[in-house]
């Protein structure tokens, strides 16, 4: 796993081969963020990643400057992993709770710029992910909620939904409330 730009561009890291996540792939990271670099200030951000992973997505919103950035992940090994990135690249705008992330949702009493969750694909509840995190209440006025998901799924019919990008077999779509 590399981080692709800003500040910590480069630099690598190795979650293991035991490791049950599926990173974004680096030229889908490195599209979507051309993309949201030209709409929004990363100074003023605040970000929150779901379904965290290794951390990738939150890396490179840190590394791009955002104010303060959440990673939520369930799996302890994953957490583990995210907790000794964040130690070795000193990074203290950031944030990792080991949580189960629908009880995150119904939890958190922040407020988020941008929102990304890059769920499982196996979540045998993917469809409702839009919903859950829109109704929750925690989307900032102007914010942006981005999933990354399978061509297996069609959010186009949801009112939220505002646009998709596909990357070979990785596609984003965009929500605002």
């Amino acid at each position: 796993m590399r981080i692709v730009g800003g500040k910590y561009k480069g630099r690598m890291f190795h979650p293991g081969k035991k490791f049950r996540a599926r990173p974004t792939t680096d030229v889908a990271k490195e599209a979507l963020f051309n993309i949201l670099e030209n709409r929004y200030e990363f100074s003023t951000k605040n970000v929150l990643d779901l379904f965290s992973g290794t951390g990738s997505m939150g890396y490179e919103f840190v590394s791009r400057g955002c104010k303060q950035v959440t990673l939520v992940e369930s799996d302890f090994v994953h957490y583990k992993f995210i907790l000794e990135v964040l130690e070795t690249l000193e990074i203290e705008n950031a944030r990792v709770f080991k949580a189960d992330v629908f009880k995150f949702l119904q939890k958190s009493h922040d407020s988020f710029n941008i929102i990304f969750a890059d769920p499982p694909f196996n979540l045998t509840s993917f469809q409702t992910i839009p919903d859950v995190v829109l109704s929750a209440g925690i989307l900032a006025p102007e914010g942006v909620f981005i999933l990354e998901h399978p061509k297996e799924f069609d959010f186009s019919s949801h009112p939220g939904f505002r646009e998709i990008r596909n990357y070979g077999k990785v596609h984003f779509s965009f929500f605002e409330q």
